[in-house]
């Protein structure tokens, strides 16, 4: 019933969204979960979001694990250093890595272009997307390799496919996207011969909590949204990406997966796992086929 009792895994950038969800769902499967974020409840980051890590921690262990809040930095490489020494001091071993730092403040500079673009937040946006990953995989990694069959999860937005085909609607955050994208190619190869797996992977769309503080709703009547957004009734919770990673992470042949790009939608066709409401959304494949193309909101053979 726990198939990660035993298992270390660190989600860097667990204060809320996609990183929360997986934490949790990391913690319901048995995992110790190192959290990481930069607000706490005694110090927000400039997203100034409710959300902590303490928090998050409570709810992994309410969740069945072991959840440790860490406060980090992830532009800070010392602060780095330090988590992955104290993960090695206390547990010995680290078995899994989820990179889902992003703390963007507020929107990017959406249907401009890099000129028209802030140069200040466009950089910050890429020093938080794609610097981050950069310097938690190259204190990690040492660590997560000593033991086989490591599993590291690059978080991003839109399948490979996707990403390779449709322009995301701001320059920099197409390119922070782009990056993270090849960073989960660039450690496919580099991890293969340590009997480990990099892995690609996207949520659909995601009700996080900000998502939902937008459309006046909460995980409970969500569905209230789809009257302002009617594509919204593909979108999927936080658990539902955390599932994912969780079945990952607890599948013994998770090296098929080196190098692979998928979604929390295809993982759940083959793993088997549902949303909260016991639904399988598929939004990668309906934002393709329904929203993109400009039809009705229909969520028929989706979800």
């Amino acid at each position: 019933m726990k198939p990660l009792a035993g298992k270390v895994a660190l989600v860097a950038g667990a204060t809320r969204a996609a990183g929360r969800g997986i934490a949790v769902e990391l913690g319901a499967a048995g995992a110790t979960v190192y959290v990481t974020g930069r607000t706490t409840r005694a110090r927000q980051s400039e997203m100034s979001r409710p959300e902590t890590i303490e928090d998050t921690a409570e709810l992994v262990d309410k969740a069945g694990g072991h959840g440790i809040a860490v406060p980090v930095d992830h532009l800070d490489p010392d602060q780095v250093r330090e988590l992955v020494a104290r993960i090695e001091s206390e547990q010995g071993a680290l078995h899994i890595l989820v990179n889902d730092i992003w703390g963007q403040y507020g929107e990017p500079d959406w249907d401009k272009t890099v000129w028209e673009s802030s140069l200040e937040s466009g950089l910050r946006l890429l020093e938080l997307g794609v610097n981050t990953h950069a310097i938690t995989s190259h204190f990690a990694l040492p660590l997560l390799i000593k033991t086989p069959g490591g599993l590291v999860v690059e978080m991003t937005d839109g399948t490979n496919d996707y990403n390779a085909s449709n322009y995301r609607v701001s320059f920099f955050y197409d390119v922070a996207k782009g990056a993270v994208s090849r960073m989960a190619f660039a450690l496919a190869h580099e991890l293969k011969q340590y009997d480990a797996a990099a892995v690609l992977l996207t949520p659909g769309w995601l009700r996080s909590e900000a998502m939902l503080d937008g459309f006046g709703v909460r995980e409970e009547n969500w569905r209230d949204a789809t009257e302002q957004i009617p594509h919204f009734a593909i979108s999927e919770s936080p658990s539902y990406v955390g599932r994912a990673v969780a079945a990952l992470a607890a599948d013994p042949d998770v090296r098929r997966w080196n190098g692979k790009s998928t979604s929390s939608g295809e993982l759940a066709q083959l793993y088997g796992f549902t949303d909260l409401d016991g639904s399988r959304p598929d939004a990668w494949r309906y934002i393709v086929d329904i929203q993109d193309p400009g039809k009705p909101a229909d969520t028929t053979g989706y979800r």
